[in-house]
């Protein structure tokens, strides 16, 4: 630890003392090159081609190899050659300028060659990776697993996470089924897992650590594959490879791989041609663990774009939290929502200076027609209301036997010609069940010919907000697909998604809010917001006697509460899907408090408020004039931000107790406790929150009453709560 300290230590000197114009030095010797950076130290090994990574905060990936595997199952690491050559060349692209140091391996005489890319970027902290294979023979390559960084014990490898509580967290997918976060930590045995497209080797204590993730998403499904040893804080794999594809495991719990992968059954598509190359690699360690994510979001951002949206936040009511199927079982019929339109215009606050969108979710066509919804929005408009849409454009439900018989709507072509192939050719089963989801190949005309059919009754119906759902179904492995250049499942839901945002630009208008439900997280440029969980039912626990045992605000936060970053980077929200002031659906009505805690973590979040409420109930009424008429609330609501966390969900259990905080003019404070026989009390100190000497008024976000004061020279203050209960506070300078 004081060796890897003294680097760089002396690195950040050489900056001083030599004026470098780059944030690193790059340092040529016999049997190494080595980069380094204040915030990162790289040991290239040019006897042996092994790579090392030493982080800010005392954590180190030591002897990793980079691999590709083709489709024949033959393996070649960057290891096996004989020859070690580094190249050094400038860089200029999206993220910024900067070196790009190649480590070509090859063997001579020989076609192939591994060159092992690190991309270093002036005044960062971070360093992007890349694995390019080339081949100069005729025979072109065609590889479906492809690793630029693979550290494994059985090649002399070795990770080690600094810190009491070292993590892995584990990420699902995508944000189906009420999959959670996991954060996998040391037992007496070996822990094995495999995460998707981004992961964090932490310390839970300090937040500290290393942020790994893809910055591409344009082919491969990025998977991070893991052992951790039976000794602590040490990993014996940690391997970053292109071409995940796991099917779900009904035998085995949710997050060690029951339904955290892709969701696959047919292998991962396989890229061909004298050159493939891996997905691009973030990497980068701090002794922040926020700033690192941060860091990760905003290069998201400037390598693939991402949408604006430049009004305030959209605040919205949605009808699936009172009827799954809106009409169906016939809880609200058309004068239902045009009385909650009503009673939403006549909240002061939450209607003032915007217009509310009045967003429409599944429900049952033949009550609800284009007739019917147009008339809708005829009302909604005179209460200074826009009318939602929902509509799945890569699946379609339907009854198993209509697949084989009927045509997929808005065409003439039967449903299985478009649906994607298992490897014995058949339809894949998305969404199992008598009446079941079947995906559509996000490359055939048909499919484009349906979202069309959809967003023309949108346009009919004057919709300016689209919520679209069961988008994995769109990146699935398929053995046949209409456009034979596309050769991965992502690959093909990338320019599905493309298509489908200029589709709605062009019949729509590019000022339609756009949110996406189940999905992948990546890519993230097509939509303005993406739940970060599955449907979150408002219910405190998902151990609650009479509620579901899943979509509870306690599970939501097990995996939200690790994703603030990716609000102002991945998208200008983050969606925590809508509250209820008392009950979700035919579920038990929850308590007021749940509610306010409910508010709260989508507050911390910087998520949009959206609220699925039936207003036609007296209690209900009662609760939203004190929290969605709420000034204080609907104020910052109008410009939500995600809060910086000081203490994360840790493990599955539900006994979570999490803080945050927002630094600004105004610093906010934060605590949830969703423990049911513990109260919660944490410090909050200067050092972290920054606030300025002098005497602070503590006050109650939501009422703006006091509830402690901070004295002059005094450089902490605690915050305490119940069971089951959240406390939101800003600090307000005393003069």
């Amino acid at each position: 630890m004081k060796k890897i300290m003294k680097w760089l230590v002396s690195g950040l000197l050489l900056l001083v003392i030599q004026n470098v114009i780059f944030a690193q030095t790059i340092q040529n010797f016999r049997d190494s090159t080595i980069v380094v950076s204040p915030a990162y130290r790289l040991v290239i090994n040019k006897k042996e081609g092994h790579v090392s990574y030493y982080f800010q905060d005392g954590s180190f990936l030591k002897n990793t190899t980079a691999m590709i595997k083709d489709v024949a199952g033959n393996v070649y690491g960057s290891d096996q050659f004989a020859q070690h050559i580094i190249e050094v060349q400038p860089v200029s692209d999206l993220i910024g300028k900067g070196q790009q140091l190649n480590i070509v391996h090859r063997n001579p005489g020989t076609g192939l060659k591994l060159i092992q890319s690190v991309l270093i970027y002036k005044a960062q902290s971070f360093f992007i990776l890349r694995l390019t294979a080339v081949t100069r023979n005729k025979e072109k390559l065609s590889v479906n697993y492809i690793s630029p960084l693979a550290l494994a014990k059985q090649k002399g490898g070795t990770g080690f996470i600094n810190g009491n509580q070292p993590r892995v967290l584990d990420m699902p997918f995508d944000n189906d089924n009420w999959t959670k976060a996991l954060t996998a930590e040391w037992r007496a045995e070996p822990v094995r897992g495999t995460g998707y497209s981004f992961s964090s080797l932490y310390d839970a204590e300090r937040l500290s650590g290393v942020v790994v993730g893809a910055v591409t998403h344009d082919f491969w499904k990025t998977g991070l594959q893991y052992t951790l040893s039976t000794q602590k804080n040490i990993l014996d794999s940690f391997i970053v490879y292109g071409g995940a594809s796991t099917p779900d495991n009904s035998s085995l719990p949710a997050e060690y791989g029951g339904n955290d992968g892709t969701h696959d059954i047919v292998a991962h598509g396989a890229m061909t041609g004298n050159t493939v190359a891996s997905p691009d690699i973030f990497v980068g360690g701090l002794n922040s663990r926020a700033e690192a994510f941060l860091a990760y979001g905003r290069v998201n951002q400037k390598k693939n774009g991402a949408l604006k949206w430049n009004d305030t936040a959209p605040f919205y009511w949605n009808s699936f939290g009172v009827e799954g199927v809106l009409g169906y079982e016939k809880r609200m019929m058309p004068d239902g929502v045009l009385a909650v339109s009503d009673y939403i215009a006549s909240l002061k606050h939450f209607s003032a200076n915007k217009k509310v969108y009045m967003s429409i979710d599944s429900y049952d066509q033949g009550i609800y027609n284009k007739e019917v919804l147009k008339s809708i929005r005829e009302h909604c408009m005179q209460n200074n209301q826009e009318l939602g849409f929902y509509f799945i454009p890569f699946a379609v439900w339907t009854w198993k036997s209509s697949v084989e018989k009927d045509k997929l709507q808005y065409t003439d072509v039967d449903i299985r010609d478009v649906t994607l192939k298992d490897n014995n050719g058949k339809t894949i089963v998305y969404k199992d069940g008598e009446f079941g989801a079947f995906p559509l190949d996000p490359t055939h005309p048909a499919t484009r010919q349906r979202i069309i059919g959809e967003l023309e009754k949108a346009k009919a119906i004057g919709a300016r907000f689209l919520k679209i759902d069961f988008l994995t179904a769109g990146a699935l492995e398929s053995t046949s697909r209409y456009d034979k250049s596309v050769r991965s499942g992502l690959q093909a839901y990338n320019k599905g998604m493309s298509m489908l945002k200029q589709l709605i630009d062009s019949i729509l208008g590019p000022d339609v809010f756009i949110t996406q439900a189940i999905s992948p997280t990546f890519p993230s440029q097509y939509t303005h917001i993406r739940f970060l969980s599955t449907d979150v039912y408002s219910h405190l626990r998902n151990d609650q006697k009479g509620f579901p045992h899943y979509g509870s605000t306690a599970a939501s936060m097990i995996t939200s509460s690790h994703l603030g970053w990716m609000q102002g980077s991945l998208w200008p929200y983050t969606n925590m899907d809508v509250s209820v002031m008392k009950q979700f659906q035919k579920n038990n009505a929850i308590s007021e408090q749940d509610v306010k805690v409910r508010l709260i973590t989508m507050a911390v979040m910087g998520s949009a408020l959206g609220d699925g409420s039936d207003f036609r109930d007296s209690t209900t009424r009662a609760r939203a004039i004190r929290f969605l008429n709420n000034p204080h609330l609907c104020r910052y609501f109008e410009h939500p931000q995600a809060f910086i966390p000081l203490k994360v969900a840790d493990g599955l259990k539900e006994d979570q107790q999490l803080s945050f905080y927002l630094p600004g003019d105004t610093i906010s404070a934060a605590i949830i406790n969703f423990d049911t026989t513990r109260s919660f009390e944490y410090v909050f100190m200067r050092e972290q929150l920054k606030w300025k000497d002098g005497a602070y008024s503590i006050r109650e976000y939501l009422t703006n009453e006091e509830v402690g004061m901070i004295k002059p020279g005094e450089k902490s203050f605690t915050l305490t709560t119940g069971t089951k209960d959240a406390l939101w506070v800003k600090l307000v300078k005393i003069n």
